[in-house]
C-alpha cells in the first residue's frame, strides 16, 4: 500500500501520521512546503519520496507533485490531515483518480451552510444557518431568528474568526472587525444554541464507525477562547458506554451516514440543550490540539496506526480500553506581552506528578500568544484519571492552581 500523505512536518505531530503508516508496513511518501532537507532524520528515514511545493493548498504545484509521485509507481491513497488541506486534497485526488474521500462529501464537511441543510433535509436537528456575503444578509437573518446569533466562516475550523451578535451595538463591532461593513466576504450566519457542548469523534470504516470516542467542553468553545481569565479544559470520557451517551453516538452515525463518509476519521460537535441533542458541525478529518493523544493516553490504543490501519484497509490492532478519562486545561497569561513565570506549577508537579500525560510551560521571555489563539497557544497541562468526575477536579484545580504570568 503506497500513500501519499500531505504536509508531514507541520503542525508537529503530523509525524505522527507518517509514522503511524510507516508502522503497518505501508510506503509512505510525502507533500510539503519545507524543503527535505528540513526534515529530521527520524521523519526522513520513513518517507520513500518526498516532494516540496509552496503551497499544499495550491492545484496547480500539488497536482504536478502527485503526477510526478504516481510515475515513480503506483499510490493508493492521498490523505490530508488538516483542515485547510482538505479541500484541494479532495480535487486532486479525483483528478489524479485517486481512491479517497470524495469532492462532494468534503464540500459538504467543509462548507457549514451546505452541510447544515443536506442534515436538515434529513431530519438531523441543526441550528438555523445559512451563508450571507454582506452586513445587510446578516441584518436580516436576525430579523428571522432574533438575538443571539453566531458569524463564522463558511469552511473555518474551531472557534477561529468566530463572532457572537447580541445586539445591535455588538452587530456594528462585529460587521467593522469581520469586515463586512466595507465589503463583501463569504461567511456562515446561525442561530446561537445555548447549551452543553462536546464532541464525537471516530475513525470510520466503508460508513461503518470501528473507533468512537465522546469528549466533554468547560466551558463551551467560544466563551472559553474569548474570556482571558478562564482556563478552558476538555475531557475525555471513559463512560461512553453508558446509556446517557448512546443519542450522541446515535446521532453521530446518522451524519456520517447522511454525508457519505466511506474510510476517514471524523470530529463532529453537538450540544445538550433544553430541547434535546443538536448537532453543531463535522470535519472529516482527526481533531485538533492533541485529542487523539489523549485518546491513545486513555486507551492503551495507538490511534495513528489505527487510523493508518483503517487508510490501508487493514483489520484493528486493537480496539479502545476505557481504563482512563483524560484532560486538558489551558493556561493563559494575565496578561499580553511577555512571559516571566508561572506561580503554582512546583505545587502542581508535587501533587498532581503522577497523573500528568504531558505539559508545555514557555520560558520565561517567550512572547506571549492572544487567548483566542488556542487551547495550546501558551501553557497547558494534559492528565488522566481512572474516574472522570476526579479528573475533572484535578482539572479544575490546575486552572484554579497555577498562574502564567506575564508583563
Amino acid at each position: 500500500m503506497h500513500v501519499i500523505l500531505v504536509e508531514p512536518a507541520f503542525p508537529t505531530n503530523q509525524r505522527e501520521f507518517v509514522r503511524g503508516l510507516k508502522s503497518v508496513g505501508a510506503t509512505v511518501s510525502a507533500i510539503g512546503e519545507r524543503p527535505q532537507e528540513y526534515l529530521d532524520d527520524e521523519l526522513k528515514s520513513w518517507l520513500t519520496f518526498y516532494e516540496q511545493v509552496p503551497s499544499v493548498c495550491d492545484h496547480e504545484s500539488m497536482y504536478k507533485a502527485v503526477r510526478r509521485l504516481q510515475g515513480k509507481g503506483w499510490v493508493d491513497r492521498l490523505e490530508a490531515t488538516v483542515e485547510a488541506h482538505m479541500r484541494c486534497a479532495a480535487e486532486i485526488r479525483e483528478m489524479c483518480k485517486i481512491p479517497g474521500t470524495s469532492v462532494e462529501t468534503t464540500a459538504r464537511c467543509r462548507d457549514k451552510p451546505l452541510m447544515k441543510e443536506v442534515l436538515r433535509q434529513a431530519g438531523v436537528p441543526c441550528a438555523r444557518s445559512g451563508g450571507i456575503t454582506s452586513a445587510a444578509e446578516v441584518k436580516d437573518f436576525i430579523g428571522e431568528v432574533g438575538y443571539p446569533i453566531i458569524l463564522k466562516p463558511r469552511d473555518g475550523a474551531g472557534a477561529a474568526d468566530t463572532y457572537k451578535i447580541t445586539d445591535e451595538k455588538s452587530y456594528e463591532e462585529v460587521m467593522v472587525e469581520s469586515g463586512l461593513a466595507a465589503r463583501e466576504i463569504d461567511y456562515a450566519v446561525e442561530e446561537f444554541i445555548e447549551g452543553h457542548e462536546g464532541f464525537f469523534d471516530t475513525i470510520t470504516v466503508d460508513g461503518k464507525v470501528r473507533h468512537e470516542f465522546i469528549t466533554h467542553y468547560y466551558p463551551n468553545v467560544l466563551h472559553g477562547m474569548r474570556t482571558r481569565w478562564i482556563s478552558p479544559q476538555f475531557c475525555v470520557t471513559n463512560r461512553i458506554e453508558a446509556e446517557g451517551y448512546q443519542e450522541v453516538r446515535k446521532l453521530g452515525r446518522r451524519v456520517i451516514e447522511v454525508l457519505g463518509i466511506k474510510t476517514a476519521p471524523t470530529h463532529m460537535e453537538w450540544f445538550t440543550t433544553k430541547k434535546g441533542l443538536v448537532f453543531s458541525e463535522i470535519a472529516c478529518r482527526p481533531p485538533g490540539v492533541g485529542a487523539w493523544d489523549l485518546y491513545r493516553a486513555a486507551n492503551d490504543l495507538d490511534l495513528y496506526a489505527e487510523w493508518a490501519r483503517a487508510i490501508c484497509g487493514l483489520e484493528p490492532g486493537g480496539f479502545p480500553s476505557r481504563r482512563f478519562a483524560t484532560g486538558m486545561v489551558a493556561l493563559r497569561p494575565d496578561q499580553d506581552g511577555t512571559i516571566v513565570g508561572h506561580e503554582g506549577k512546583d505545587a502542581l508537579l508535587r501533587d498532581l506528578g503522577d497523573f500528568i500525560i504531558d505539559a508545555h510551560f514557555p520560558n520565561p521571555g517567550t512572547p506571549t500568544q492572544p487567548v483566542g489563539a488556542g487551547y495550546k497557544a501558551n501553557a497547558w497541562v494534559q492528565l488522566r484519571h481512572a474516574d472522570y468526575d476526579d479528573l475533572l477536579k484535578m482539572l479544575t484545580a490546575v486552572g484554579e492552581g497555577v498562574q502564567t504570568r506575564a508583563r
